[in-house]
């Protein structure tokens, strides 16, 4: 994505994978720095343990103690960001626009994935927020850290679906790879409620193909993953590289897989 993105905009860079074993991210860090790369995507296990290698964290990735985008400033210091939750709401609202910040948001899930997205909406703009898990604690956990919203049982959030505007489901479940269940019942989701999945393979989870019989609005996780990397691009180069261009070819690469 990024290599396609540097072509097009004619830009002299490479995006390389690096596999880097846990005890040696210290030296990749200094490695990298000495180097001049002007900046690295993080991913598993090192969002969280890349910090004290660093100057600076962006507010967001401070609130949520991961970073997974890295950008060498210009006197050559360290800073971290975030861009997973950013992602998400840069795509969500591609679809949507920007005039549904007063609905009521019901985040499935409480993972990593989760944290970054309620982080991200309430950073936009987006307080009405409830976070349903299968352990509710740990959804209570990421409210208590937001300083707002409520955190319930699937079976609450069953109960009182057709109250939220918004549904986002942010677990693992429905990839390509795996068996999927739907985490709660959608037989009372409101009429032209909007839901939104995080997996992008396949296009259509399960999950939005039973919130499209309801007559849902439908946000897949392909604009999700597009936007987390436009973003860290710009991060690191002062340009929004064509989204939409390329959220047209994957979406045609993926639909050839089904």
């Amino acid at each position: 994505m990024h290599n396609s993105w540097f072509d097009e905009m004619e830009i002299d860079a490479a995006y390389v994978p690096i596999h880097v074993k846990s005890k040696e991210l210290e030296n990749a860090v200094a490695s990298l720095k000495t180097l001049g790369a002007s900046g690295w995507n993080v991913t598993i296990p090192h969002k969280q343990t890349i910090i004290p290698f660093l100057d600076e964290l962006d507010p967001i990735a401070q609130k949520m103690g991961a970073v997974n985008t890295v950008v060498r400033l210009s006197d050559g210091r360290l800073k971290g960001y975030n861009t997973d939750g950013a992602g998400f709401v840069h795509s969500l609202e591609e679809v949507i626009g920007k005039k549904n910040k007063d609905q009521e948001v019901l985040l499935i899930g409480a993972g990593g994935a989760a944290r970054g997205i309620a982080f991200a909406l309430q950073h936009y703009g987006y307080h009405k927020l409830t976070i349903t898990n299968r352990t509710v604690e740990k959804a209570e956990e990421i409210i208590d850290e937001l300083g707002e919203g409520e955190a319930v049982t699937l079976e609450a959030a069953e109960r009182t679906l057709d109250k939220f505007g918004i549904l986002i489901q942010s677990t693992s479940v429905g990839l390509a790879n795996s068996e999927f269940k739907l985490p709660l019942s959608l037989e009372k989701l409101q009429e032209g409620a909007i839901a939104a999945d995080i997996v992008y393979n396949p296009l259509m989870t399960p999950f939005l193909l039973e919130a499209k019989k309801k007559d849902a609005k439908i946000v897949n996780g392909l604009g999700m993953f597009v936007h987390q990397g436009a973003i860290a691009y710009n991060y690191w180069l002062k340009q929004y590289p064509n989204t939409n261009n390329m959220i047209k070819r994957l979406t045609a690469e993926l639909e050839q897989l089904v």
